[in-house]
């Protein structure tokens, strides 16, 4: 599935341009789409997901509801309600992490950058199964893949949630609009937007296509946590010491010597753009604690020989993103400045290796992510493509 251009009308975002739909719509109004994706088709069937939800390296969560009371479990979830029994909803965090198809539909919002984006969270529920009314702190795509689901949403004042409960639900939800989606509709809602949606049909399945949106005190913490590291490394970093301080008849008293190498220590944080990109690339890339990487059983050997043709692809759980001359891949600093294929890699998460070899110390590093399972190496892709020859 292709990324849309950004300045054509495209059917994912009911006929207005990504630039129109950013906007009009992004942070700011909801926008209820019809057949954004036509003749659609799940890349994950219900019994596929089912299995997903009992992998234990898979983040899953089940959701039951009756009259009043709500209970909530945390996955592996080894037995799953039968399809037609009412009031449960399976929760997949990350479906995107563990199949390539839904990360090639992930890959369709990337009119959004990457460093926005989470995951996509996929839902399957019987009859009646939902969540509740809530709302969330960040903005949200809901695709319909299999049945129908009635959503209802609408901006609200009172966001108190009940008390008690597993669960954050609105203590008093008030919509605005009730809609139903089918296969191919999808509903975008920006933050905030109370909302609740339940299935209508057995093996119900809704696709949730979420962005980050971190806090200020996050952002700091991030910021000064690599401040700090870098403090720690240079003479600003030793260990307090106090010699020929003086003896004392108050022992409780706040050291004077202490407080000023403490304030002495903190004007020596130091917070330069450089420092704070490189924070933010080093956690916006960090891969979650549940992805684990699959480093192939042969690959060629990048540092002696260069091949081609061929195409290098990022694999669907890496990150890689880049700022300037820096650059960050699943959380870790790139050797070197963001060379123009660099950038073209991150970009379009694929790239047609050039005739020209690059440097060693390019390949070795190309070496490492293949060994690592980072990205994988095509030698046919591109043996057709007249652009591999130039």
């Amino acid at each position: 599935m292709t990324q849309p251009s950004l300045d054509q009308p495209c059917t994912l975002l009911g006929g207005l341009s990504p630039q129109d739909f950013m906007r009009r719509h992004w942070q700011r109004h909801p926008l209820l789409i019809r057949q954004a994706l036509p003749h659609w088709r799940s890349p994950l069937s219900p019994q596929a997901l089912r299995r997903l939800a009992r992998d234990p390296e898979v983040e899953s969560r089940l959701v039951r509801s009756a009259a009043d009371d709500w209970q909530l479990d945390f996955g592996p979830l080894p037995r799953l309600p039968r399809r037609d029994r009412p009031n449960w909803t399976v929760l997949v965090q990350g479906a995107d992490l563990h199949d390539d198809a839904v990360a090639e539909l992930r890959d369709a919002f990337r009119f959004v950058s990457d460093a926005r984006l989470d995951d996509v969270m996929i839902s399957l529920a019987g009859p009646g199964g939902g969540v509740g009314p809530h709302f969330d702190s960040y903005d949200v795509f809901l695709l319909q893949a299999h049945g129908r689901r009635r959503w209802q949403y609408g901006r609200q004042r009172k966001l108190t949630l009940r008390e008690g409960l597993p669960l954050r639900i609105l203590a008093d939800f008030e919509p605005e609009h009730t809609v139903e989606l089918g296969p191919g509709d999808m509903l975008y809602l920006p933050p905030h937007v109370a909302h609740d949606g339940v299935a209508l049909d057995p093996d119900c399945m809704t696709y949730s296509i979420g962005f980050r949106a971190p806090t200020t005190p996050e952002l700091v913490s991030v910021v000064l946590e690599l401040a700090l590291e870098r403090l720690a490394d240079t003479r600003a970093g030793r260990r307090y010491t106090d010699p020929g301080e003086p003896a004392t008849h108050e022992p409780a008293r706040l050291p004077d010597r202490l407080l000023g190498v403490a304030q002495e220590a903190v004007a020596q944080l130091r917070f330069e753009p450089e420092l704070v990109a490189d924070a933010m690339g080093r956690w916006l890339t960090e891969p979650k604690g549940s992805v684990v990487f699959d480093p192939p059983d042969q690959i060629t050997d990048l540092a002696t020989h260069w091949p081609h043709p061929g195409v290098l692809h990022l694999d669907r759980r890496s990150r890689l993103i880049y700022r300037g001359s820096q650059a960050w891949i699943n959380g870790e600093p790139v050797d070197g400045k963001a060379s123009a294929w660099l950038k073209s890699l991150a970009d379009q998460r694929r790239l047609i290796l050039p005739r020209r070899p690059p440097g060693q110390a390019v390949r070795r590093m190309l070496l490492e992510w293949l060994e690592a399972g980072w990205a994988h190496l095509d030698l046919t892709d591109a043996a057709s493509n007249p652009d591999a020859k130039t």
